[in-house]
């Protein structure tokens, strides 16, 4: 199925995650990005790698996808959909959203 808004809040997946849902939290970021802040329980795969990691990752998982402001996980998304996966959304704004909405106490960069 593929889902009709391409984007979620990081309110909406915060209260996803709250109420204990399973979803993959797929940070696309580079290294040295996660040693600054990272979302708790996330999973780290840099957009760069993302060709040759896809294998990892579950087609029919509910995946969201993000990175600094929205941008290089708006790609990732496209390319996963490309690829057949149907659950794709990404974190609109990125992890600077995230901390302005959810968790202020994430450094900022």
């Amino acid at each position: 199925m593929q889902l009709p808004n391409a984007d979620i809040t990081p309110e909406d997946l915060h209260r996803r995650r709250t109420a204990g849902e399973s979803i993959l939290v797929l940070d696309v970021r580079n290294p040295y990005e996660l040693e600054i802040c990272r979302i708790q329980e996330s999973t780290p795969l840099p957009l760069n790698d993302l060709p040759m990691r896809m294998a990892e990752l579950d087609p029919d998982e509910e995946t969201i996808v993000f990175c600094k402001m929205g941008g290089r996980s708006a790609q990732a998304a496209a390319f996963l959909r490309a690829s057949g996966f149907k659950n794709v959304r990404n974190l609109t704004g990125g992890i600077l959203a995230w901390i302005d909405k959810v968790d202020p106490a994430l450094t900022k960069y």
